[in-house]
């Protein structure tokens, strides 16, 4: 935000400026992409064009400032001193009209919507009823796309994101200015596994007897660290166990008698239905209270009352609260 608004202030607010200020898009184009990608030949693959077109473009715009921008070397593109300082402003006016250009088409498109989530939300229970919601709402067009992180919520071909919080994890939820969320449902964070491999493991009788399974994992140790400190396992362990990347494939080696996996309520409530898994602890007194996570409906502030956005945020909230009313359910205005 700092940086459009540090932009917007250097524009002339009643004239144009002057035709040599503004090189040929394309050269830009070119340029921009050269520093981002670090090589002509890949921001040639990006931009769909010959290698040697974008060098001219990358030539035009070098005689066009007069300055050296790129230093060709044995590694690749690098931008020179002039180049990084050119860039830095660039980027920022490139991203700002990409940004622009498809808010003004996604205002008139009332057909396509664009959905992020997390995989295990998904592929264990919203891909199973999205034509529910497909066939309450005919002729729209949806697109769902598993990711579970990325570097910024809510990126440029993206109308909604829905996002699983824990509420035990040490940074805080935050949210930029230009989004809005909403809390469409609370739910555990419960250890799960086959009852096959339950029946051969070691005894649990409190969260630290979990210490005796094998545990499995996500990218990193850090889910199961922070489950069992909010579970009063706050020691220093050595955490072991095989690491699956994802919540949907650490579910699948659950069933499959492989250890003990970290998931939800919602997204496990079929499994557990079916006996496939169990939740580990659930009538012991020594796991109580839950621990707790939240899923986050998000979207720009100023589409939040969109028809598609609305339409499909109460949609959500009321199939939630229809079919798991054992779960705190959020609000879907």
């Amino acid at each position: 935000m700092l940086a459009e608004e540090t932009l917007r202030a250097r524009l002339p607010s009643s004239h144009l400026p002057s035709r040599k200020a503004l090189p040929p898009f394309e050269a830009l184009r070119a340029f921009d992409a050269i520093a981002r990608l670090g090589g002509v030949r890949k921001a040639a693959q990006y931009l769909c064009r010959d290698h040697a077109v974008v060098s001219r473009h990358l030539r035009a715009i070098e005689e066009w400032t007069g300055a050296k921008l790129i230093e060709r070397t044995p590694g690749g593109a690098v931008l020179t001193e002039e180049g990084v300082r050119y860039h830095r402003e660039v980027a920022v006016a490139m991203d700002l009209i990409a940004n622009a250009t498809i808010d003004l088409m996604k205002r008139g498109d009332n057909r396509c919507l664009h959905i992020r989530c997390m995989p295990g939300f998904a592929l264990h229970w919203l891909s199973a009823r999205l034509g529910d919601f497909e066939r309450a709402n005919p002729g729209i067009d949806v697109e769902l796309r598993p990711a579970d992180r990325s570097p910024e919520l809510l990126t440029q071909d993206t109308d909604i994101e829905i996002r699983l919080v824990p509420s035990y994890v040490p940074t805080p939820f935050q949210l930029p200015s230009n989004l809005k969320a909403a809390e469409v449902a609370t739910v555990a964070i419960i250890a799960a596994a086959s009852k096959g491999y339950m029946n051969s493991a070691p005894p649990v009788r409190e969260p630290r007897d979990l210490l005796k399974l094998q545990l499995l994992h996500e990218e990193n140790f850090d889910r199961w660290r922070n489950w069992l400190g909010a579970h009063g396992v706050v020691d220093d362990v050595d955490l072991t166990g095989p690491r699956l990347w994802q919540g949907h494939l650490t579910l699948d080696a659950a069933r499959h008698g492989r250890g003990a996996a970290l998931t939800n309520q919602l997204i496990v409530a079929d499994d557990i239905a079916a006996g496939r898994l169990v939740e580990v602890g659930q009538d012991l007194p020594t796991f109580q209270p839950k621990a707790m996570g939240s899923y986050y409906f998000i979207a720009k502030a100023d589409r939040w009352d969109s028809t598609l956005i609305r339409r499909f945020r109460q949609w959500l909230v009321s199939t939630i609260a229809t079919q798991h009313p054992e779960l705190r359910s959020g609000n879907a205005e």
